[in-house]
Parts: C-alpha cells; structure tokens; sequence
C-alpha cells in the first residue's frame, strides 16, 4: 500500500511516503498506552480541553493554506475545502466547550443508595479514516476522544498523507503531549496486528463496507468495542407539494457536493409522479449547466474524482446499470482530459433486478425513480443495503414527519440536504454500519460508564 500523493486535476505525482515499521508502530502504541496511563488521561479535563481550544483557533488562522492542501490531494473544489476546515474547527471547539458537561456524572434514582454513573477513558483507540473529508474524519474521532482521556493511533487513507501528517502536526502544536494523536502509514496487516494488541481498546473506521466487514470481524474476534460509517445510498423524497426549484437546487448540490463523493450525498431521488416530469426537466438542466473544471478556480461547480481508480469504477458501474437496463438520461462517460473527470449523470428506469438498485455511486451519478403514494416511497426508501440518511421535500411537515419516522435510516433531513454539524450525531443502521460520531453521543462510544453505589446502611 503505498502512501502517495497525487493531484487528481493533473494526476501527476507530488511526493510518495515511507510507510511505518513494525518498530515505529510499537513505539507509538508504546507512547500511546503510557499517555493513557499518566494524569493527562486520568486526572482533569480542564487541560485537554485547552488544546482542543487552541486546536480550533489554529484551524481557523490557517483556512487558506490547509484548504488548497485538501483540493490538492483529493480535488474537492477550494470552496468546499475552506468549508471543511471551518467545520472541523467547530468541532474541536464545541467539545472543547461542552465535552465536560457531557462527562459530569449523573445521578440515578434507586432503592439501594446513592447511585451514580461516572465516565472513564478506557484506553488507546485506532482510528481508520478515509479521503474524502481527510480533515473532517479525523477530527470526529480526534475531539471527543481526546477530551474523554483515549489516546488515538491513526491510519488515514493512503492518498491523503500530507493532510495525514498535517493534522498530527497541528494537533502536536496545539500543546497535546506525545500519544495523543500519532498518525501512522501502515498497511492492513499492520491495522489487523493493531486491533489483537491487548493495549488498543476500541476501533472507529468510516470506510468501505468491505474494509469495515473486515474490521469489525477483527475486532469482534479479540473483543474490542467498534464504530463504523460504511456508507449509504441515500433517498431523497420530492412530494408533489414541494417547491420543486428548491428541491432540485438542494438536490443537486447534494448529489455533486465533494464530486459526489459523500457518504450522506442524495443518491436516490424518489419523486411522486405528479411532478416528476417537472422536477426531472429542471433537475437535468441544472446537471448541463454545471461547470467542470479546475478545482482551484472559484467559478468550477464540478470538480475531479478522488483518483483514476475511482473515476474508473464509477464508470464501470454506470455502464453496468445501462447494460441491466437502465436508462442513460444524462451523461455517463469520463471526460477526455486530464485528470479524474466524470460527466454528471443521471440514470432512470433502474429496476429492482438491476446491480445498480442496491449500490452506491460513490461519484456524480443520480439514480430518479417514479412513485405513485406515500407507501411506495417507504418501501423504495427501505428496500435498502443501507440507512445512513434521507431527505424528504415537502410544505406539509406533518406528512413529512410521518414519513420521516418510517424511514430506516440514522438521519432525515426535511426541506434542506442533509449535513452535519458538531451538536448532530452522525451514524447510520444495516449496512451503513453502527454507533454514532459527534453530539453528546458521540463522546459517550468510547467510555467506561461506570457504575457507582453508595448503599443505604
């Protein structure tokens, strides 16, 4: 597994990483466990909450420069890389505001005493994390769990190193002590030898349903707690009440967002016949008129795909679809240029026997499906590998709501796409995965609530 940066605009080579020695991954883990062990994990918050406070102000002195080194290494356009940054930062200081709150003990009615639950670190964490947010990933698991006292062994995907090395360097300027966050360059045999190790007590891993099939067996095999964001094939509902131009603007946003690469992106979008035609046309328009270019340049609206390998296989997915009978509404071909370039797509007409119903189009490829009631869409919704999250447009919220709870996924989103944001937890059902990341839950994953009683005499 080679860690390489390469700018996906160009494809050309920037600079290849050395990957770390077994020797350099036990002295990390070693580093790592003796953190755990010493006051900074076990005694007061108050000073872990200071780097997680000085964290966020160096993020938001350096938008700029960390930005380009986001759009230089995996494309997303500068605009949403300067979003990234600010957001990670807002997540850095939100638990910096709130985490000691959130891991107050709390008090529990009983017959038998005084009850309480405490909240314990319970040790060091291996954090697998992939490109497509390589700021926003790292810090989800990196804030909470530094203010709960888990030290973190960190392996990012192997072609983001230099936001990799980056993010460790802030976090060591921000004043956190050697352990606290050590990024590492390691292959999947290494992250396999990592979870048996006795010292690694928890794992979170947002990735491929493959990688976090394997993970998760992993770490089921030797008994430690995981998380997992595996993706999804979202929905997103347009009711025949809608504001159809606001539905296909936030629709579109969400579906090219990142280059269509996220994890939340609208993949699925399931439109009452009543107005399918209507939003189809506008929705297709709004595809052609999409500017596709340098991601750098403020005026691009679509910018490359992560890598060759993922342009390449995206294509061989939609070609796949129209070969089970698909329709090719719009698009469908990598663009002759350099660089990872893919036309922005739409594909209809997929039926249930197509490969394309169950997948995930990690990419700008819209899946449109006609429906006729309220019940077709929930069976359409949850006919699903997946349930990570939806969107539903509507101007009647209580319909919208009622079809929200039927809905099988971690999130739904009413009249906008849906996001994130520090005080939201993040997370999804079935194949999407389990557990959930930011929010007060999100610090609750990787604690001891321990138990603590005082009996009546």
């Amino acid at each position: 597994m080679a860690y390489q940066t390469i700018n996906p605009t160009t494809n050309v080579l920037v600079k290849t990483w050395p990957g770390h020695t077994d020797e350099q991954v036990e002295a990390a883990l070693s580093a790592a466990h003796r953190l755990y062990q010493s006051p900074w994990s076990q005694g007061a918050i108050a000073p872990r909450l200071r780097v997680l406070h000085k964290l966020a102000d160096l993020l938001e002195s350096r938008v700029e420069e960390l930005a380009r080194i986001i759009t230089l290494e995996m494309g997303k356009l500068i605009g949403e890389s300067r979003g990234e940054i600010q957001v990670v930062a807002q997540i850095a200081r939100y638990y910096a505001e709130h985490a000691e709150r959130f891991l107050a003990p709390v008090s529990l009615p009983t017959g038998q005493g005084e009850a309480w639950i405490e909240h314990h670190a319970i040790g060091v964490l291996l954090a697998v994390e992939p490109w497509n947010f390589p700021f926003y990933q790292l810090m989800r698991v990196l804030a909470p769990n530094l203010a709960a006292g888990n030290p973190v062994v960190a392996k990012h995907a192997s072609i983001v190193p230099h936001c990799a090395s980056v993010f460790e360097q802030l976090v060591t300027e921000a004043g956190a002590p050697q352990g606290a966050w050590t990024n590492l360059f390691i292959t999947a045999d290494q992250v396999g030898k990592l979870i048996a190790d006795q010292r690694v007590q928890g794992v979170a891993m947002t990735g491929s349903e493959g990688a976090g099939s394997a993970l998760a067996a992993q770490a089921g095999k030797y008994l430690k707690k995981s998380t997992l964001e595996m993706g999804g094939n979202d929905v997103f509902v347009v009711l025949e009440d809608s504001d159809i131009d606001k539905a296909v603007e936030a629709g579109t946003f969400s579906r090219l967002h990142v280059g269509g690469q996220e994890c939340i992106g609208a993949k699925r979008f399931v439109v009452r016949a009543e107005v399918a035609d209507t939003f189809l046309d506008k929705f297709t328009a709004a595809f052609k008129a999409v500017r596709i270019g340098d991601p750098l340049d403020e005026t691009t609206t679509l910018g490359p795909l992560s890598s060759t390998a993922a342009r390449d296989s995206l294509a061989s997915q939609v070609r796949a679809a129209v070969s089970h009978g698909a329709t090719l509404h719009h698009g469908g071909n990598a663009i002759d240029r350099p660089g990872n370039f893919f036309e922005p797509t739409i594909l209809t007409n997929v039926q249930r026997d197509n490969p394309a119903y169950f997948e995930e189009f990690f990419g700008p490829v819209a899946q449109v499906y006609v429906v006729n009631t309220d019940d077709e869409i929930v069976e359409l919704a949850n006919d699903s590998h997946y349930g990570l999250s939806g969107v539903i447009f509507s101007r009647d919220i209580a319909r919208a709501r009622t079809l929200a709870s039927r809905i099988e996924t971690g999130a739904v989103w009413i009249n906008t796409f849906s996001s994130t944001a520090p005080e939201l937890p993040f997370g999804g059902v079935k194949r999407s995965g389990y557990g959930r990341e930011l929010s007060e839950l999100g610090i609750k994953e990787f604690v001891n609530q321990k138990l603590v009683l005082v009996a009546t005499s």
